[in-house]
This record gives structure tokens, C-alpha cells and sequence, in this order.
């Protein structure tokens, strides 16, 4: 979405201050301009810079009946960052930090993206203007806002780990390796994962889930040294070796388990047995060949929803497979 406005837009009786040595404004606005002067960088921007989950329109309507009860329906400044394009004069020298501040483009709202879409919602449906509080910093960079979206939803209301994953994935092996098992088109896990951690029939495995099964296959063992590339070639290898050998187990997570998640947590239990016993040390590969014809072994194991797995849950449940798993594959 465009960050420029179509006219510049002044607001008056701002308040400039200091947070933390940070240059902050606050102050109010009407709704109509509350819902023109920002705008939500999705998980899904092109630059890579962005973290807001898809905008879920029942919130915004459960907002929406809320400011209908009128003066008991108080909320919170919405926040944002204007990234250096807005500009604050003071009224007079006496009053230095009481002013006006110019809008020459589109703040990014780090928080409150749902409840300007209840105000929106809102003024459309009562023909009315409400007044807007809002908080915005001058200045921050795209990891800085990143880090302040993260901060306020993982230690406050819970944006979920899944985007949490997301959002560290260049700070954390996992999380990126994790990560690219979803964007990858290679991947067997690239039409069944979610990013953001809100499953759907055919997305059933999120990126939290997917972290999980990264570390159960790799832990305590040689490749939890190796790089990050090679972690998730060996992820693709592996469950891809899986996907070919049974296709049909894989693809319809309706009649077979076996993409469940504890199935996946004891495929990937078994995985880091299976992959430590035959990997090549010297070239840092599995021996492909091998795990392949160990895995053909899966057969043994009735993968069927109405069979005796679909007792199985949790991580007590991923652990009992895992055993009956090995069973099999050493027979």
C-alpha cells in the first residue's frame, strides 16, 4: 500500500515529547482522518520489512458494536511510526512543545490496526465523527518498528508465536529455517503451512509448529552445528523422501494422520535417529540411498484417521509412535 497522501494534513494541539530519548507526538484527530493518515505493512510486504497479520474483519465488527455503547466504550491510543515525514512547529517559543504537526505521508501503524477498522466500520454505518487519540514516534527505522510491533504483542495481548517466529526469522536459525519449509515451492510443507498461525483445512501446520519438528529432527547431535542451509536442505530432503514414498498418506490430511502435527513430531524424532546413523560426516550429507529404504518401512504403520493414531495427541502421543516407528523400521 502507498505510503503518500493526497494532500498534506495538519493537526493541531499536538504535544511533542521524549520517550526514551525517542521523539514522540501525541495528541488527537478525527476518525475521517485516523483512517486516511496510516496505513498496515502486511508479514507479506515486498521489502521483506513487513509484520501485521491479515486484517480480521469480525474483530473490527466486535469493535465497532463496542464504541456503539456510546461513553462507556474508552480505548487506547493506536500507535505509529512517521518515519521521518512529519514535520512539528511550535505555536510559540513560550510553549515549545505545544504545536502543530504536518503529515506529508502516511504514518505505518505499528498497533490498533483493528481498531481503526472497527472506527471505519463504525462512521460508516452512524454517519458520526469520534475523536482519535493517538501516539506516534518521529522516527523509527524498519527493525526498530519491527522489534517495538513484536515487543508490545508477545509481551502484552499475544500476536502468537507463529508471527513471532516470522519476525525473528534473520536473528534465529530455526525460525528462518522454519520459515523457508512454508515459502519454499520445493517444499512439501509449502501448501500446508501458515505463516501467520491461523489454520485452515488445508493449511493445518503453522509456523510454530514447523520450528518444532526443526528442532526435534536436528537436537542434540551433529547437525545442530551445521548451517542453517544445510538444516533445511536436510529438512527437505527428509520429508520430501517421506512425501514421494507415500503420496497419497501425504496429500489428504482428511483420511490419513500423517501430516497431523504429533504424527510430523514423530517423524521428526525418528528423523534425527534415522539421519544421525547414516550421515556422511566428511561431506556433511545423509546417505540418501539408505534413508530411503528405511523409510519404506512407514508402510508398516496404518496412517488411516480411523485407525489407532487418532487416539494419539500431544507430545506424549508423538513419543509413543516414535517408538512404534523405530519398531518398524529396525524389522
Amino acid at each position: 500500500m502507498s505510503s503518500n497522501l493526497p494532500t498534506n494534513i495538519a493537526i493541531e494541539n499536538v504535544i511533542q515529547s521524549k520517550m526514551r530519548g525517542r521523539v514522540a507526538y501525541q495528541g488527537f484527530v478525527s476518525s475521517q482522518v485516523a483512517v486516511t493518515f496510516s496505513y498496515s505493512k502486511l508479514y507479506n510486504d515486498p521489502s521483506g520489512k513487513g509484520y501485521q497479520r491479515p486484517i480480521n474483519r469480525k474483530r473490527c465488527t466486535d469493535f465497532a458494536n463496542y464504541l456503539s455503547k456510546g461513553e462507556d466504550s474508552l480505548y487506547t491510543p493506536i500507535l505509529l511510526n512517521a518515519a521521518g515525514n512529519w514535520e512539528f512547529h511550535a505555536y510559540d517559543k513560550h510553549r515549545p512543545n505545544l504545536g502543530r504537526l504536518i503529515c506529508k505521508k502516511k504514518g505505518t501503524l505499528m498497533d490498533g490496526q483493528h481498531r481503526l477498522g472497527g472506527i471505519k466500520e463504525y462512521i460508516s454505518e452512524t454517519d458520526s465523527t469520534l475523536n482519535i487519540p493517538f501516539l506516534a514516534f518521529h522516527y523509527l527505522d524498519d527493525d526498530e518498528e519491527i522489534k517495538l510491533f513484536d515487543v508490545i504483542n508477545t509481551k502484552a495481548k499475544g500476536i502468537g508465536t507463529s508471527l513471532s517466529r516470522y519476525l525473528n526469522r534473520d536473528n534465529d536459525e530455526l525460525s528462518w529455517v522454519a520459515t523457508n519449509l512454508i515459502l519454499r515451492p520445493e517444499s512439501p510443507f509449502f501448501s500446508k503451512g501458515t505463516l501467520t498461525g491461523k489454520r485452515s483445512k488445508e493449511k493445518n501446520i503453522t509456523l510454530q509448529n514447523l520450528y518444532s519438528i526443526v528442532k526435534l529432527l536436528t537436537k542434540k547431535s551433529v547437525l545442530e552445528k551445521i548451517s542453517k542451509e544445510k538444516k533445511l536442505n536436510l529438512c527437505l530432503f527428509y520429508f520430501n523422501t517421506i512425501k514421494e514414498l507415500f503420496p497419497d498418506e501425504w496429500e489428504d490430511n482428511s483420511l490419513y494422520r500423517m501430516t497431523h502435527i504429533t504424527c510430523l513430531n514423530a517423524l521428526a524424532i525418528i528423523g534425527n535417529q534415522v539421519i544421525n546413523e547414516n550421515y556422511l560426516a566428511k561431506s556433511q550429507q545423509p546417505d540418501s540411498v539408505k534413508i530411503a529404504q528405511k523409510l519404506i518401512n512407514l508402510k508398516e504403520i496404518d496412517w488411516l484417521s480411523t485407525g489407532d493414531l487418532k487416539y494419539l495427541k500431544g507430545a506424549a502421543g508423538s513419543k509413543v509412535l516414535a517408538s512404534d516407528i523405530s519398531n518398524c523400521l529396525k524389522s
